[in-house]
């Protein structure tokens, strides 16, 4: 048995069909396990196509702290999108004195996309949870700012790619977190209301973006970047991860 609140909205969702929308980094994998070696490794292929020193630069732009290992929440790793990382990319080289083609340039001959295959450890078992969810009367959902392709192959590589109906998207095109777009669009195409819809994110962001979709529960996970202090003034209920999402023990 879950949570409370969350038995309840289950309850509602067995009666009615609902709707559950989760993030991805942070929330269903593990976030650091993908993405911080992933800005080391970048950061060395960039300074080896332009032989320029950036990669203090780079961290400090996208919320990375080498000698911790710690993400900014807040920050451009956490929550942009790939665009928006590859710009800021070109930015730094453009800052350290690179003509801007030679900056476009060497991004796009160091850019790379991290291999969920290897690298996406779930933080759950992620087939049992969504299967329990469906059998629960849930939809799933997956909004993220990570471009589709490489959600589709993590989702694949997770073995639960064909129980998420819909995705929404980095380089889809429209407003990312915290605008409430992607849960207003999926809500709009699955047709759940945003009321009947539980909203699981591991940043701020996902849990503002639900909260002004006007989503019916908000859950906070901390086994991403977020932080107590800061997803429990948002979250309807905070769990330790999504593992705990149906675990009475919370």
């Amino acid at each position: 048995m879950a949570h409370p609140r969350i038995s309840a909205f289950l309850s509602g969702a067995e009666r009615s069909g609902s709707l559950v929308i989760f993030d991805k980094d942070g929330t269903l994998i593990d976030f650091h396990a993908m993405w911080a070696d992933w800005i080391i490794t970048l950061a060395r292929r960039i300074e080896a196509a332009a032989y320029v020193t950036i990669a203090p630069r780079l961290f400090r732009r996208v919320g990375f702290d080498l000698a911790s290992g710690r993400i900014d929440p807040g920050g451009l790793l956490a929550t942009g999108t790939m665009a928006e990382l590859r710009a800021v990319g070109s930015e730094v080289l453009r800052e350290v004195g690179l003509p801007a083609g030679s900056a476009t340039a060497a991004i796009a001959g160091a850019w790379y996309i991290p291999d969920p295959a290897a690298l996406a450890r779930p933080l759950a078992d992620l087939p049992q949870l969504f299967g329990a969810l469906r059998a629960r009367g849930m939809r799933i959902a997956v909004a993220t700012t990570d471009d589709r392709a490489p959600t589709q192959a993590t989702l694949a590589a997770l073995g639960v790619a064909d129980m998420v109906e819909l995705l929404a998207c980095g380089d889809d095109g429209q407003p990312i977190k915290p605008a409430p777009d992607a849960v207003l669009q999926l809500c709009r195409q699955l047709g759940v209301a945003p009321a009947n819809t539980l909203v699981v994110g591991d940043t701020a962001a996902d849990l503002l973006m639900g909260r002004v979709a006007g989503a019916g529960l908000l859950i906070g996970v901390l086994s991403g970047v977020g932080t107590r202090e800061l997803l429990e003034p948002l979250a309807d209920v905070l769990l330790p991860s999504v593992a705990n999402l149906l675990d009475a023990n919370v």
